[in-house]
């Protein structure tokens, strides 16, 4: 994610501070970055959707990401330069962790990518699955607000978050 790394210290400090003061502030915490994410990341798709440039691309290997996800590392050529990279915004499903793969390695895509940044792009099959991923993590970051909202203005009560 593309969160400055100050931001993400302020961030875990603050969370590890209000863990042992007011629990209570952990949701707001949380369901603010989430919501921050899914902004940032819903612009992206959206700008990527209506000014993207469309283009195949190949799909090299998958690197397996710290908690055993998969995601795709992809090869394209722009105006004679050569682009590797993983997608900007990719969701795996729980399904990646097991598949193989093995019989997309050199398979042709079409990628949707940023003109003014070609290294920003997306699968473009893969646009409707993203979609729903982001409002997926709107309705989480959505429930961790309210529930943090209602416990702070004391329209609910939760033993141990006081």
């Amino acid at each position: 994610m593309n969160l400055n790394r100050k931001y993400e210290w302020l961030f875990v400090i603050a969370f590890v501070f209000f863990m042992f003061y007011k629990p209570i502030f952990c949701f707001l915490l949380l369901g603010t970055l989430i919501i921050l994410y899914v902004i940032q990341y819903s612009l992206f798709l959206n700008n990527v959707n209506k000014n993207g440039k469309e283009i195949n691309g190949k799909i090299l290997s998958y690197e397996i990401e710290d908690d055993g996800y998969k995601s795709p590392l992809v090869e394209f050529e722009i105006n004679g330069k050569k682009i590797i990279k993983k997608p900007y915004y990719y969701s795996s499903t729980d399904l990646s962790k097991f598949k193989t793969y093995r019989n997309n390695i050199d398979m042709s895509i079409p990628i949707i990518y940023i003109p003014n940044d070609p290294e920003k792009f997306i699968i473009k099959s893969e646009k409707n699955f993203n979609y729903f991923t982001l409002i997926l993590f709107t309705i989480v970051g959505l429930i961790f607000l309210l529930i943090g909202f209602a416990q702070l203005f004391n329209f609910i009560k939760i033993d141990g978050l006081n």
